[in-house]
C-alpha cells in the first residue's frame, strides 16, 4: 500500500489504483491512490502557501536539501532501481543508471543553487540617466505544475522538480498513472529534508483532473514532458502562464563515409532499441553513405541480433517489453504497413505479447509512419545518401526537431551540420539518445518549447527583477 503524498503528509483516498508490471500478466506491484478534486485543492493550496517559505530560505539551505535527496537516492539505489525496473519494465542496468543519474541531477541542483548570479547594469548612458546603476536578480515565478511520462519515472519527473526546488519554486507533480512509484519514493526523501509543507506534492491522477491543474491560474509556470498532441493541447489550456515542452521526436543519426563504422553501429544499435526505443531520442532514422552502406549494416545488424529481450529484472536483459501490449500491437501495425509499402525487415518485425523484436528497416517510404512519426519502440529505419547535403535535407524534412547525431571525421561536416540541421542538439559521433544534465535540452519545431537541464531550467523558472538606484550626491537638482 502507498499512500500519495499532498501538501507534506501521506495520504489515502477513496479510488485506490493497482500498479502492474509491463509484460507480467496479472502481476500485481503495489497499491497506491489516485487523487481526487480534493486532494488537488489541497494541494495547490499548500504550493501558493510555501512561496515565500520556500523562496525566503537561503541559498545554503535549499542546496542542502537537495544534496540530502540526492544521498538518499543514492543510499537507496539498488532498492529504488528493481522499482523502477519492475514498474516501469526498464531493464535492471539501466534503472540503476537512472537512479544515480537521478541523484546526479539533485546534486547539481543543490550545486546551481549556491552560484545564481545577477548582474550590475551601467545605466549612465546619457545625461538624464547620470549617476544611476541598475541591479539584476532573479526571482522564482512561484508554484508550478509538472506532467511526467511513464519512460523514464524518475529522470524525466527530477528535471522538473530539482531545478524547481533550487530556485524557490513549490511544485505539484502529476506522475504517469502507469508508473508513479518510483516518484512516490523521491518524495520520501524530499520530506525528510524538512522543506516547507506544500514545497512538493506527488498526485497521480486521472486526465480531466490533470488538465484542471493545468487551467489553474494559482500556476505560474506548466512543464510537460510527453506526446506532441497532448503538450500542445495543454498549452493551449494554460493561460497566461509560461509553459515548456519536452516533446517526441523521430531522431536520426548521419553515418558519414569518414566515420568510425564500429563505433557507429555500436551507438546507434544502443540508441535505437535501449528501453525498447521508448526514448523521445531513441535513433529512428539513419541515413548511411553508399561508400560505408554495407559495412556499417552488417556491424549494426549483427549487434541487434545480438541483444537479448527478456525479464527486465533479470540483469543479463538488454531488452524488456514495451509499457503494454497495446504498445508493442501499435509498432507492430506500423511495421507492417511500412512492408506493405516496400520496407524491406533486415532484422527483428515479430511481436511477443508486450515485447517486440529489436528491428531494422531498409527502403521504407518516407512517408510511412516508421519513418514520419514518433515509432516510440524498437524500431531503426536505414536509408542510403550520396550528399551530404542531402544528408542533412533529409534530417530536416520532419515535423520534430529534437536531437541529431553525426558519426564523422570530417570536421567541416560537423560544423555544417551543426549550422543546418533544425534540432535543439546536435551530438557528434554519438547517438541523439546521449543526454547528460548540465546540458540544455529541448526541441524546435513539434519537438517543443524552452529548454530542460537543469540551469537551463532554472532561467524559465525565474524573472529578472531590476532595482535602480540613484546615488543623489552626483544628481544636479
Amino acid at each position: 500500500m502507498r499512500p500519495i503524498y499532498v501538501a507534506g503528509a501521506w495520504v489515502e483516498t477513496a479510488d485506490p489504483v493497482e500498479v502492474r508490471p509491463p509484460g507480467a500478466a496479472g502481476a500485481s506491484l503495489a497499491l497506491t491512490f489516485q487523487a481526487g478534486p480534493e486532494e488537488l485543492e489541497r494541494a495547490v493550496a499548500a504550493a501558493v502557501a510555501a512561496e515565500r517559505p520556500l523562496a525566503a530560505l537561503a541559498a545554503y539551505e535549499r542546496a542542502d536539501a537537495l544534496r540530502a535527496v540526492a544521498a538518499g537516492l543514492l543510499a537507496r539505489r539498488d532498492e529504488l532501481a528493481r522499482q523502477l525496473a519492475a514498474e516501469a519494465g526498464k531493464p535492471l542496468r539501466d534503472a540503476a543508471v537512472e537512479v544515480e543519474r537521478g541523484a546526479l541531477a539533485f546534486r547539481i541542483a543543490g550545486e546551481e543553487a549556491e552560484r545564481r548570479y545577477g548582474e550590475v547594469l551601467p545605466l549612465d548612458l546619457n545625461a538624464a540617466s547620470r549617476a544611476r546603476t541598475g541591479i539584476v536578480r532573479r526571482v522564482p515565478v512561484g508554484a508550478i505544475v509538472a506532467i511526467s511520462p511513464f519512460n523514464l519515472p524518475l529522470g524525466l519527473a527530477v528535471h522538473k522538480v530539482a531545478p524547481a526546488l533550487a530556485v524557490g519554486c513549490p511544485v505539484v507533480l502529476k506522475p504517469p498513472t502507469r508508473t508513479p512509484l518510483t516518484m512516490l519514493s523521491v518524495a520520501e526523501l524530499v520530506h525528510e529534508t524538512g522543506l516547507p509543507p506544500g514545497s512538493l506534492s506527488v498526485l497521480p491522477t486521472s486526465r480531466p483532473l490533470g488538465e484542471r491543474l493545468v487551467a489553474d491560474e494559482r500556476f505560474k509556470l506548466l512543464t510537460f514532458t510527453g506526446s506532441p498532441e497532448v503538450g500542445w493541447a495543454l498549452k493551449e489550456r494554460a493561460g497566461k502562464k509560461k509553459v515548456v515542452l519536452e516533446l517526441g521526436s523521430n531522431a536520426a543519426a548521419i553515418v558519414d563515409a569518414t566515420a568510425d563504422l564500429d563505433w557507429a553501429a555500436e551507438r546507434c544499435a544502443y540508441g535505437a532499441f535501449k528501453y525498447a526505443g521508448q526514448l523521445c531520442i531513441s535513433v529512428q532514422r539513419i541515413f548511411v553513405h553508399d561508400a560505408v552502406w554495407d559495412g556499417f549494416v552488417e556491424r549494426l545488424l549483427a549487434r541487434a541480433r545480438a541483444l537479448r529481450l527478456g525479464d527486465p529484472l533479470d540483469p543479463s536483459t538488454d531488452v524488456g517489453p514495451l509499457i503494454d501490449e497495446a504498445a508493442a500491437e501499435r509498432v507492430e501495425a506500423w511495421v507492417a504497413e511500412a512492408v506493405e509499402a516496400g520496407a524491406q525487415v533486415l532484422a527483428g518485425g515479430a511481436r511477443d505479447g508486450s515485447f517486440f523484436e529489436p528491428t531494422v528497416l531498409a527502403d521504407a517510404p518516407p512517408t510511412a509512419r516508421v519513418s514520419c512519426e514518433e515509432v516510440f519502440g524498437p524500431v531503426a529505419v536505414l536509408f542510403r545518401f550520396d550528399d551530404f547535403g542531402d544528408a542533412l535535407r533529409a534530417v530536416n524534412d520532419s515535423r520534430f526537431g529534437l536531437q541529431a547525431g553525426l558519426f564523422t571525421n570530417d570536421l567541416a561536416h560537423a560544423w555544417r551540420a551543426f549550422g543546418e540541421l533544425e534540432v535543439g542538439g546536435v551530438i557528434v559521433n554519438d547517438a541523439p539518445t546521449y543526454r547528460i544534465d548540465t546540458m540544455p535540452f529541448g526541441g524546435v519545431k513539434d519537438s517543443g518549447l524552452g529548454r530542460e537541464g537543469i540551469r537551463y531550467a532554472m532561467d524559465d523558472l525565474t524573472e529578472p527583477r531590476l532595482l535602480v538606484v540613484v546615488d543623489r550626491s552626483e544628481v544636479s537638482t
